[in-house]
């Protein structure tokens, strides 16, 4: 958004056939992620943070009935004037919500019932951009590219809630199974070599962060500012789960030195040993994922790890976790390029390159960052409803950087800014390193 508090990512003029070929591709894209699964599973909701398949795809059509057909398609009516009550997440200035914890108890509307509501939402906003002349484009497009935006989002929730939701079943069901391409889920310990972890540095200074130039970014990600950053390294790939196995086996979660108050009292009242999805047969470590229940890969990123559990393992390793703008200093220039879901692997890849530099910024697993999620400076949250899509979340979060297996490509740049509580892990969260520039190796 620009410093007027408008969504910014379409200007006049812009390509009517484009916009409306990127919205049919995202709305489309959300309901291919869910062939694999079958009525059931679009119900179910396994903790408070998870929300039903269902509701994911109802409420990111809500969101374009919510923001753009209400606001410039007076005609338009809702299938239901109770979906604005049901699916509204937490717009309080639009109306009073359903209780978020219970949305795994609404089995009405049902399954086909929300998918006809989005062919009716679909309808109606190609519609109205059918109709639109150009002053009316300026207004909705910028809407709807924000509305984009925010199903990309709901797609990585989608897959991690189906994947939680998947996990409880004692039947192990799979998601999808992994491409023939794919060497993942013929697993052993050490068919990958891990590539050794070398330190990248960079000069400190006076710098500029945040969003600047054209394109699409969220209002959090500016205003366009300078902070000053002191020399630093960081590491040159994730930490891989081999590495994280060697933490667990020198009691690191037992460690009380090493946890922060608040981690060390989650670790205790939730019986924490491991990353979420792991457990040990036969002795060895297994995980569950999207195509099912694997051996751990030693030489993937480790996943599935809260901020506490990141921030523990570098203390035990001696070093630290970057801040967000170290993160967004050595990435800068960087290419978007990784493993993601447009990729179909669900999953962290393997790391085999021996290649210098940074490896695995983007993609894989989102990268903890030591920053608590506050305001740049200057900043002010737009006006409206639509105001507190990031705004009022700046409190009690903490930063991470880089995008996931389950992100797409092309909603992710060096300045995107994620959040979430430090305890959160069901997220494919990961770990990077950094240190100042006069430690020791």
């Amino acid at each position: 958004m620009d410093s007027t508090g408008q969504p910014t990512g379409v200007v006049p003029g812009s390509n009517l056939t484009d916009l409306i070929g990127q919205y049919q591709r995202v709305r489309a894209f959300t309901e291919e992620l869910c062939r694999p699964l079958q009525t059931e599973d679009y119900v179910i909701q396994t903790m408070p943070d998870v929300s039903p398949t269902k509701w994911h795809l109802a409420h990111t059509s809500w969101f374009f009935e919510a923001f753009l057909l209400a606001e410039h398609q007076p005609s338009y009516a809702s299938p239901d004037p109770l979906y604005n009550y049901l699916f509204n997440s937490y717009y309080i200035q639009i109306g009073e919500r359903f209780h978020r914890p219970d949305r795994g108890l609404l089995s009405r509307p049902t399954v086909d019932e929300v998918y006809r509501y989005r062919r009716h939402v679909d309808e109606a906003v190609l519609t109205l951009l059918d109709a639109a002349d150009e002053q009316l484009l300026a207004k909705a497009a910028p809407v709807i590219i924000l509305g984009l935006h925010h199903e990309q989002q709901h797609q990585e929730l989608l897959l991690t809630d189906i994947k939680h939701v998947l996990s409880v079943n004692p039947m192990h069901p799979v998601y999808a199974r992994p491409a023939a391409t794919d060497t993942a889920g013929v697993k052993n310990d050490a068919h990958v070599a891990i590539p050794p972890l070398q330190w990248i540095a960079f000069e400190g200074g006076l710098k500029e962060f945040g969003h600047a130039g054209e394109g699409f970014f969220y209002d959090n990600e500016g205003p366009h500012h300078q902070a000053f950053v002191q020399p630093f390294a960081l590491a040159s790939r994730p930490v891989t789960a081999g590495e994280y196995m060697e933490f667990i086996e020198d009691d690191g979660y037992q460690r009380a030195e090493l946890w922060l108050s608040d981690g060390a009292a989650v670790v205790e009242a939730e019986g924490w040993s491991a990353p979420l999805y792991w457990k040990k047969v036969d002795g060895r470590w297994h995980h569950f994922t999207l195509r099912g229940w694997e051996s751990v890969d030693t030489a993937e990123p480790v996943t599935h790890v809260s901020l506490y559990e990141a921030d523990a393992y570098a203390r035990w390793k001696g070093w630290r976790l970057p801040s967000e703008f170290e993160w967004e200093l050595a990435a800068d220039g960087l290419p978007v390029h990784g493993n993601f879901v447009d990729d179909n692997r669900y999953h962290p890849a393997e790391n085999a390159t021996t290649a210098r530099g940074l490896q695995q910024l983007y993609g894989d697993v989102w990268e903890w960052t030591r920053s608590p999620y506050a305001p740049y400076p200057g900043y002010v949250p737009p006006p409206g409803a639509v105001g507190e899509y990031n705004g009022k979340f700046m409190s009690s979060q903490m930063v991470l950087r880089g995008g996931s297996c389950a992100s797409s490509r092309d909603h992710l740049r060096p300045t995107y800014r994620n959040f979430f509580p430090p305890h959160a892990r069901w997220q494919f969260m990961g770990i990077r390193l950094a240190q100042d520039s006069g430690d020791k190796v």
